[in-house]
């Protein structure tokens, strides 16, 4: 192999023949990515990246038990691996031993494209959508709104290579678009956003009529006071929550009686019912259009995710089973620890068992409420309960006798996403959403929109 070579699985190769550790993982994330940005019903910038990740996790077995060290960097190539290599050697023997430690994972099947280039995206994914944003643009103008917002693109190939003998590739394609529309004295705002995995299923020209139809109900402005209303959660709302939630139901913490999920006197809540309607929240990396990696891709240790599964097979997770919670994130440690089975994370997240209502349907059969745009600012206030605060943003609306009468101030909330499944009256039909709040670092879920009959608008917040 030449010395100057830079092809990933070559990278990925070199460094598991320079390692000097017991075992070994190597990732190299190749990544590329292409954006539009507009303001004003205008085209502002474009761009197009390409950038390298190459992580090294290095064991040693040690008289106390095997410890690890994992390094990353970037731009990494064939010349520069050595450094690189005995950096997470250096780590792995200054560490102590790894709680987490298992045996390095066998018996995968290699990927057959794993000596292939990696994907790439370019600005020929907005082919057919920048035309389209140039027809939005248009009407918003012709109608008197100013379209803001931005649109991006990226493509993420992950080589996974490990002393065992694993060989793993996965492209992973990852599209967000999110549009603001604000009428021309700036005193009304409204937002919609998408996922997409290639521009090819989102229509600018719909998402600007569907804004243009929330500032028209901004043109009557209420003042409500702080209080329980019954609200209809959207699917991005929804979305927002139950990442959350995913991200807070460790086994290993939930039978340390630290979570939400712990059941009082020990244990864990499994098989606990959590809402009387039939629904199931669950993740498969197989999920049409929603397609995730049907492996473990881990950086790092943490929570319920071992650097030690890396190349685990993924497989369909049912995390509520019909208003029952069956499962919690459990890496192989975790399981052996906690008696669960294991269920490492996995990239996305879907909520159905709701009726074939939409929204619109949702908004017509509701006497008084509220409907809110999407949710923002989102912290943890206790982990017990799991009870979160945060704003609404961008949007919340008074519905009475089944129509949308104006539109009212912000909101903080504090409520619980557990509590609220419990609580929910209705769901509508199951959607791909885009989360507002982790749109950074979650983006594949599908949720119907919910009625809460008493969600907690704990004061009134000047957001916007």
């Amino acid at each position: 192999m030449s010395a100057r070579t830079n092809k990933p699985h070559e990278v990925v190769e070199r460094a598991l023949e320079l390692s000097r550790a017991d075992g070994c993982v190597v990732i190299a994330d190749e990544r590329s990515t292409a954006n539009l940005r507009w303001a004003g019903n205008a085209l502002t910038t474009n761009g197009v990246t390409r950038g390298r990740t190459l992580t090294v996790i290095a064991t040693v077995d040690g008289a106390q038990g095997t410890a690890s060290g994992v390094v990353s960097r970037s731009a990494v190539t064939v010349d520069e691996l050595e450094p690189l290599v005995r950096a997470a050697e250096a780590a792995a023997r200054g560490a102590g031993p790894a709680e987490d430690a298992q045996p390095l994972v066998t018996g995968v099947a290699p990927s057959p494209e794993f000596t292939e280039a990696p994907a790439e995206t370019s600005s020929a994914v907005f082919a057919d959508f920048a035309p389209a944003l140039g027809e939005a643009f248009a009407r918003a103008r012709a109608g008197g709104r100013e379209l803001y917002g931005f649109a991006n693109h990226e493509l993420v190939s992950s080589y996974v290579g490990t002393s065992a003998g694993l060989r793993l590739r996965h492209d992973q394609p990852n599209g967000t678009l999110e549009v603001n529309a604000k009428s021309p004295d700036r005193t009304r705002s409204a937002w919609a956003g998408r996922s997409t995995r290639d521009f090819k299923d989102v229509n600018p020209t719909a998402l600007d009529a569907e804004l243009a139809v929330r500032l028209g109900w901004a043109e009557r402005r209420l003042e409500l006071p702080a209080g329980r209303y019954e609200t209809l959660l959207p699917p991005s709302a929804v979305a927002d929550l139950l990442i959350y939630q995913l991200w807070s139901a460790s086994g290993r913490d939930a039978a340390e009686g630290r979570t939400v999920f712990s059941k009082p006197g020990g244990g864990t809540r499994v098989g606990e019912r959590l809402t009387e309607l039939p629904l199931t929240l669950r993740s498969d990396p197989h999920e049409p259009g929603l397609e995730s990696a049907p492996f473990v891709i881990a950086h790092s240790s943490g929570g319920d995710q071992s650097v030690f599964d890396n190349g685990l097979p993924l497989t369909a997770t049912e995390w509520v089973r019909r208003g029952e919670l069956n499962r919690l994130t459990t890496s192989r440690h975790g399981a052996g620890l906690t008696g669960l089975p294991t269920a490492p994370g996995i990239d996305n997240l879907i909520l159905d068992g709701g009726e074939d209502r939409s929204l619109e349907e949702m908004v017509a059969a509701t006497g008084r409420g509220l409907l809110l745009t999407c949710l923002w600012y989102i912290r943890e206030v206790d982990p017990a309960t799991l009870l979160l605060t945060g704003l609404t943003r961008d949007g919340v609306y008074l519905v009475e006798d089944g129509e949308v009468t104006g539109e009212v101030n912000n909101f903080r909330f504090n409520e619980s996403p557990v509590d609220l499944l419990g609580r929910a009256a209705e769901a509508g039909r199951t959607e791909k959403t885009l989360p507002r709040e982790w749109s950074d670092w979650f983006t594949r879920a599908a949720m119907p929109a919910l009625r809460v009959p008493d969600f907690n608008m704990s004061s009134v917040s000047q957001g916007v």
